[in-house]
């Protein structure tokens, strides 16, 4: 299901009989503009030894790298990315709280300086334009041209050097690395522009000739001989760009933020008796804390004193707040009801179940799927054909360009270098992945990385397993049958037998035990058949327990018994058969109830034209009861011992099916790793949790309807994404390369396309700057779009998370 990457060339050899610990951590990276940036990050962070694989997004401005234990250092990784033009703003461990006010802070900052420089480029080329354009203005007619330039030029250093250079201190280091980027081309355009000014502003008497011309075909009427305004203008408006960009961007992760801002600021901790008000990062594991009605729970915990009911939506979905009494687990972000309590703090900051699901979307948000590898092929080689093309350019118009041809073909090579550069190929897909798997969490679905969420789309088969997913998966005893004992001594012989066993339907055994106050025996020499019963020393009698054809196969069970057992599933209740001493003794008949969103769960994916399957160890008959029930399954498969889940799945595989699987038990995990998405439901156990792609918090199967929509309109995005970044480019760098000049060197162009594509087809490098700055903003704002059809879901649970359910926190890397 899972791939994993080649290991890293400089990462030490290891071993294969020594297992070596693996570490990963996340960090925020600054710097990065476009595709190209991403795959520089990731080649220097690769190349640092012990750094088995790097993952670097473009939309969340971060990196999570996996290596081995203490091979590698956080200086190595500022270092490395030092020395490839980039910065760390910090670790997500470094932190005690759930987010980092610190990096927030930074970025805040960052934006403000885009935008102020943004503010200034663009006014200077405001007024340098309409000045160069407008000669005849009293203030400036009577200065003769040199003078004139003088001034446009002090305004426009500033913005060349000042405003611009991110863009030269980018493809410097790029070039220092022999490679290139978005900002290579940037810089070169620009200089391209203000070079040439200068030099016709110094040595005006050699372009004399040039300059006798009011302007050039490109560019316009430029009285000066100068294009001061082109420089500021591109710098500008691709500042306006990143501006609109970076703020619409922070949107993408909207359910992050909401999820940060869960956690109380504060708590109110007791210190010698007396509840004191500390910051949320003073708060250690082990304080006793006070929770008010109606606050926030600041860090998980258990409850000492007081009883309360407490809002648990958040986590299981659940609308009807949990009552809670003194022993029950609390967790950060729920909100307490009307009662008072105390808690022990159990869990704080990034160790809290909350933490735990942020961090788990942070980093699938950060991982890459599938198709975005191949736009990091396509964007790694753009640049430097872009460059190729740029040469070509001006070379050959050179030649063939309209008078001042020198002049035209410099510009069409500058609109060309500006057009070209690659934002909103590189953001095409990690803004749709961010948007997505943000919308995935806010709705119950924690999706583990990238590759599930781009996988899920072709589903077009869901097995379900039966207890826990589609039932309540808490069954009760409804029936008994017994033959030569009393139902009490039954239950007691079963209980004993079945204590220490996983099934489910032990719970049922052991609560009616309890609730009769049997006292439960010991039990040795305990041998258990997965998937078929068990065998126990209960009070010098062997004492078994399983299903009706295992203890068929075990003694000498009667025709009688053969048909109670039958009669039993017929009543959609699951047999539990017990013998002593290889002599059946009973029938306990175990229902479990139809969980409440179960039938719309099936009806939701038959809409889609998405085949269900059941999946249960239960008989047929008691399956066919339950599926029944639900209504709308297209095939059941019953009688399924645990390695017969993956034949099934493997069976579904070669009819061509693309299956997820969705299952709660630790018999379902390898069914859940081999499935091409394996959903867990969240209340169930760790190990299904963590072999499952996606992990379903409230335990509404209906979900599973809508994480495929949320695929599928991720998918789409993507798409109509890559297709407007591809269609820009193969557009419009043919139209500043001049491929319209045959068509109109008339001058035939229509007068409003004149300050696009001037009097002869040749486009305004300005307006190159607007066109790049726009296809980015829109890419980033189509993938906002992102979701709005998804609806936000309030539903039944079958309870909040146990202490003991792990919440995955690290993400499996995906290449």
């Amino acid at each position: 299901m899972q791939t994993a990457n080649p290991p890293n060339a400089n990462s030490p050899e290891v071993d294969p009989g020594v297992e070596k610990e693996l570490s990963t951590l996340t960090f925020s990276i600054g710097g990065m503009t476009c595709a190209a940036c991403v795959h520089h990050v990731g080649n220097a962070l690769n190349d640092v030894p012990g750094i088995i694989d790097a993952q670097v997004s473009l939309g969340t401005e971060t990196a999570t790298v996996e290596f081995e234990a203490n091979d590698v250092t956080k200086p190595d990784l500022r270092e490395a990315l030092a020395g490839a033009g980039y910065s760390v703003r910090g670790f997500a461990d470094e932190d005690k709280s759930i987010f980092s006010d610190g990096d927030k802070a930074i970025r805040e900052a960052e934006l403000k300086t885009t935008r102020d420089m943004m503010i200034i480029s663009l006014a200077v080329a405001a007024i340098v334009m309409i000045a160069m354009n407008y000669a005849a203005i009293d203030s400036l007619s009577n200065l003769a041209p040199t003078t004139v330039n003088i001034l446009f030029l002090i305004l426009a250093t500033p913005v060349q050097f000042w405003a611009g250079s991110r863009f030269y201190r980018s493809a410097w280091s790029a070039a220092k690395l022999r490679t290139s980027n978005m900002n290579t081309l940037v810089a070169i355009g620009t200089s391209t522009a203000y070079f040439y000014s200068l030099a016709v502003t110094v040595l005006r008497p050699l372009f004399e000739d040039s300059l006798t011309f009011s302007g050039s075909a490109v560019g316009g009427s430029h009285s000066t001989g100068t294009y001061f305004d082109v420089s500021a203008a591109i710098i500008g408006l691709i500042l306006l760009g990143r501006w609109l960009e970076a703020r619409a961007r922070g949107r993408t992760s909207d359910a992050i933020k909401k999820l940060m801002g869960l956690q109380p600021a504060t708590a109110m901790v007791v210190k010698d008796g007396i509840p004191v008000e500390v910051d949320i990062a003073d708060v250690v594991s082990g304080d006793f804390i006070v929770l008010r009605p109606g606050e926030r729970v600041p860090v998980d915990g258990r409850i000492t004193e007081g009883t309360t009911s407490v809002d648990e939506s958040m986590l299981t979905g659940e609308p009807l707040p949990a009552e809670k009494q003194p022993g029950d687990d609390l967790f950060t972000g729920t909100v307490n009801g009307t009662g008072a309590v105390r808690f022990k703090a159990s869990a704080v900051g990034r160790e809290t179940v909350l933490a735990g699901i942020v961090r788990m979307v942070q980093q699938a948000q950060s991982s890459k799927a599938p198709i975005e590898h191949l736009v990091d092929k396509v964007t790694a080689r753009f640049v430097p054909a872009v460059l190729i093309i740029a040469v070509v350019v001006f070379a050959t118009w050179s030649f063939v360009a309209p008078e001042p041809a020198m002049i035209n073909a410099l510009l069409m090579t500058v609109a060309v270098l500006v057009i070209a550069c690659p934002c909103a190929l590189g953001l095409a897909t990690p803004t749709a992945i961010m948007v997505g798997i943000g919308r995935g969490a806010s709705v119950g679905a924690l999706i583990r990385n990238a590759d599930a969420l781009e996988r899920a789309h072709r589903i077009d088969t869901v097995v379900f397993d039966k207890t826990g997913t589609l039932t309540e998966g808490k069954p009760a005893i409804a029936s008994i049958e017994t033959y030569g004992v009393t139902k009490r001594e039954l239950i007691r012989l079963a209980a004993a037998a079945e204590a220490n066993s996983e099934h489910p339907l032990v719970t049922a055994v052991l609560a009616e035990a309890t609730a009769q106050g049997i006292d439960i025996p010991e039990a040795t020499d305990v041998d258990a058949v997965p998937g078929r019963g068990i065998t126990a020393k209960v009070e010098d009698s062997i004492i078994t327990v399983g299903n009706a054809a295992f203890i068929t196969e075990k003694t000498s069970a009667q025709y009688e018994f053969t048909e109670f057992s039958f009669a039993i599933a017929e009543r959609g209740e699951t047999v539990l058969a017990v013998a002593k001493d290889d002599k059946p003794i009973g029938l306990i008949g175990v229902s479990d109830t139809v969980k409440t969103g179960a039938s719309e769960a099936i009806l939701e994916l038959k809409a889609r034209g998405i085949r269900t399957v059941m999946l249960t160890g239960d008989n047929q008959r008691t399956a066919d009861k339950v599926a029944a029930s639900i209504g709308g399954i297209d095939l059941v498969i019953a009688d399924v011992l645990p390695d017969g889940k993956t034949a099934a799945i493997s069976g579904l595989h070669n009819d061509g099916k693309t299956v997820a699987m969705v299952g709660d038990g630790i018999n379902d995990a390898p069914a859940l790793a081999m499935a091409d998405v394996g959903i867990a439901i969240g209340t169930g156990t760790d190990i299904a949790i963590e072999a499952a792609d996606v992990t379903i918090t409230s335990g509404d199967p209906a979900i599973v309807a809508e994480l495929i929509d949320l695929s599928r309109s991720t998918m789409r995005t993507i798409k109509q994404n890559l297709f407007w970044a591809f269609f820009y480019n193969v557009m419009l760098i043919p139209i500043a390369a001049g491929v319209l000049y045959p068509i109109f060197s008339d001058g035939t162009v229509p007068g409003f396309l004149h300050p696009i594509i001037g009097e002869v087809g040749f486009l305004n490098p300005i307006v190159a700057a607007g066109a790049m700055a726009i296809s980015s903003v829109t890419v980033v704002t189509n993938s906002l779009r992102l979701g709005r059809g998804v609806r936000n879901r309030k539903v039944s649970a079958s309870g909040p998370p146990s202490s003991s359910t792990k919440i995955p926190t690290s993400v499996e890397a995906t290449n």
